[in-house]
């Protein structure tokens, strides 16, 4: 069933026609773009009421063409702010996996079409302060802006609702449009601070021989496979047009561990675990070990190299998530 809508996002919905993340592109067409005074362009305003006051009372020519004149320009100001935003485009671009903790980075790609340049903009997460810093767009250009979001819990973040806004050329009039274009960011559990050393207690120990995948002795090829560690693929054959094939090894140093969910203490409460096991993963990576994972109801099979670690973190991640994808 799906939840009900709170009546601030009904009438954000209603009024700025905001409604879930959007698929790429986005196209800011003139009925998605606001327009509104600042404030500087209120208190311009309450000045010329007076100004024009002032000059009927008293029959001064020359205030009635000063009030004009500054009226006209700012008239014309609501224009170029309008023109500063419409027919933009906006793209999802990419957003880099991040633990628990840290910032999450999303790549939002701006589109100009046109031929003309796009002055005085900002991009941000709506809700959060506006930033300081403005940008420029050069005509038929496309520009890639980062945003960072704070991470509060693990799996998902979907990218918030941004807001573009330009005050251009004078300040005095608001231009900005709301969005949000389908993104997400993967969040690893995080890194437990102070953790047991790697459990070698399943499968051959330091000092144990045979064919386990050691780093000693080159003991032959075999097919290569996704999860394999990129040190140990046959770069030379690939190069002379070979099947890609994956280096054995045989030595002193062969060693698989299986990282277990159920050999952790009992009394670890989910998060807790969950941070121990990625502690683990990104130790036993760095180690250059075989290393599978075992979770409640799935396990990934031992192995190396980044997409190994990033599909052992993603299950971490999204243990216990519903219909995790």
């Amino acid at each position: 069933m799906r939840a009900a809508r709170s009546p601030r996002r009904i009438l954000e919905r209603w009024l700025f026609r905001v409604g879930d993340p959007e698929p790429s592109p986005v196209q800011l067409g003139q009925r998605r773009i606001f327009v509104l005074p600042t404030s500087f362009g209120l208190a311009l305003g309450a000045s010329l009421l007076v100004m024009l006051l002032a000059s009927i009372n008293y029959n001064l020519s020359l205030g009635f063409a000063l009030t004009f004149l500054i009226a006209g320009t700012a008239w014309v100001s609501i224009h170029h702010a309008f023109r500063t935003l419409i027919h933009l485009g906006v793209r999802a671009g990419r957003s880099p996996a991040v633990f628990l903790g840290e910032a999450a980075v999303f790549s939002v790609i701006l589109d100009n079409p046109a031929d003309r340049h796009r002055r005085g903009l900002q991009l941000w997460p709506t809700g959060s302060p506006s930033p300081e810093e403005t940008f420029d767009l050069s005509p038929d250009t496309t520009q890639v802006i980062k945003i960072t979001v704070a991470t509060h819990s693990r799996g998902w973040l979907q990218l918030p609702r941004l807001t573009l806004e330009s005050r251009y050329p004078l300040g005095l009039i608001r231009a900005w449009s709301l969005f949000q274009p389908e993104l997400r960011c993967l969040v690893y559990p995080a890194l437990e601070q102070h953790s047991p050393s790697l459990p070698f207690g399943d499968g051959p120990r330091p000092g144990d021989r045979g064919r386990q995948g050691g780093t000693d002795d080159f003991a032959g090829l075999r097919h290569h496979q996704p999860a394999d560690s990129p040190r140990h693929i046959a770069w030379k054959a690939v190069a002379r047009g070979a099947p890609w094939q994956t280096k054995e090894f045989e030595g002193h140093s062969a060693r698989v561990i299986w990282l277990d969910w159920n050999t952790l203490p009992p009394s670890m409460d989910v998060e807790t675990r969950l941070s121990r096991l990625a502690r683990w993963v990104v130790e036993a990576e760095r180690a250059g070990v075989d290393y599978g994972l075992r979770l409640p109801g799935s396990s990934h099979p031992p192995g190396q190299g980044e997409p190994h670690r990033h599909a052992c973190l993603k299950m971490l991640a999204l243990h216990g998530s519903p219909g995790h994808d």
